[in-house]
């Protein structure tokens, strides 16, 4: 039983921020209002809706006790009471789901970064679609996607892939991507017609603003270099190509494109992102753990999804889930099938632990 007075306050939250909007002259009160106000919407809604349906139930209940009523309403009254039980208890599921405690990362932009693992040049080619898969999807989501570093792989694909995504939800949609994916495929070069296994890594970080990382000067050491090119014209011939390393943890990014003002950007960027991660994960152990198990060598035993192109299927392991449209998955369009599900999986066993937990 959720505690009513717990969502009187939710509600009583609501109006508060509603009359603070009306009356908030400086921009950055307003910014913050109105994203604590969108984040309480829906459950004060439902808030509002279960306690509505209790009042209709007490309602009904009593006229259903009265002897001086009509048996016709009566009997009417028990039906609705029957009713009004079941959306009394839907409500309280899905108020109980909105209530866990919220990643604050979930609801702000992502670094997304794809890895070609165990398989060669099949694996980077692997790579390569992952990619475009995230792509695809982030363009449904309209997130906007910037490349931040590349490195292509020799016949196509990518040997490493970084981009930033931006948008509403981009974390708390994609962080369950996080992981070995495996693909079973003939390649073109296969003349035998045997199917090869291949690997490729992704890892998903929420992108930090700059309230959430504070980078010192002194802590950074930023190399300027020559960028490797194609060849011929295409040789970038300035020392454009940046290199950051941050010190104290050690940690390296590179950016070579064509500018260096941008490079320096991009790279500091990708950095934030992960001394924000990890932060976050300092501060949670068993997250930590748990991402650490995910996201693995890059072998290919270690799996959290297996896309299996000559049966059609994209199976996740982690909750058992099988799809026979890996067409649909790889086009981005069939990924929210997935992506609900590990939501739901990962919804119902942390309520399943807040249930076990002493009161």
């Amino acid at each position: 039983m959720i505690p009513r007075d717990r969502l009187d306050a939710l509600i009583a939250r609501r109006a508060q921020i509603t009359a603070e909007l009306t009356k908030s002259q400086e921009r950055d009160a307003f910014v913050r209002l109105s994203r604590e106000l969108s984040e309480l919407e829906e459950v004060a809604d439902k808030a509002e809706a279960l306690k509505a349906a209790e009042a209709e139930l007490a309602d009904a209940r009593t006229l259903m006790e009265d002897r001086s009523s009509e048996a016709e309403m009566r009997e009417l009254a028990e039906m609705e009471a029957d009713e009004l039980s079941e959306r009394i208890e839907a409500l309280e599921d899905e108020l109980r789901i909105l209530l866990l405690p919220r990643d604050e990362a979930d609801a702000g932009s992502a670094i997304l970064e794809v890895r070609a693992g165990t398989g060669g040049d099949e694996a980077a080619l692997f790579a390569g679609d992952l990619f475009r898969m995230y792509c695809r999807y982030a363009d449904l989501k309209k997130w906007k996607v910037e490349i931040l570093s590349v490195s292509e792989g020799d016949v196509g694909g990518y040997k490493e892939v970084i981009a930033s995504i931006s948008g509403r939800s981009v974390y708390a949609r994609l962080k369950f991507e996080s992981g070995v994916h495996r693909v079973q495929r003939v390649p073109e070069t296969e003349a035998g017609g045997r199917i090869h296994t291949s690997a490729a890594t992704v890892a998903v970080l929420p992108e930090a603003e700059d309230v959430d990382i504070d980078i010192r000067q002194e802590d950074l050491r930023i190399d300027t270099m020559r960028a490797s090119g194609a060849g011929g014209q295409h040789v970038n011939t300035t020392d454009s190509a940046v290199r950051i390393t941050h010190l104290p943890t050690g940690i390296v990014v590179t950016s070579s494109e064509k500018s260096q003002h941008q490079n320096r950007a991009r790279a500091m960027q990708v950095l934030k992102a992960r001394l924000y991660e990890m932060e976050r994960e300092k501060a949670d152990s068993e997250r930590a753990a748990a991402r650490k198990t995910q996201v693995g060598s890059g072998d290919r035993s270690e799996r959290i999804r297996t896309y299996n192109f000559p049966q059609g299927r994209v199976s996740d392991h982690r909750i058992n889930l099988t799809l026979y449209k890996l067409d649909k998955v790889l086009a981005g369009e069939a990924l929210d099938e997935l992506v609900d599900a590990l939501v739901s999986d990962d919804q119902a066993s942390r309520l399943a632990t807040m249930e076990a937990e002493p009161a």
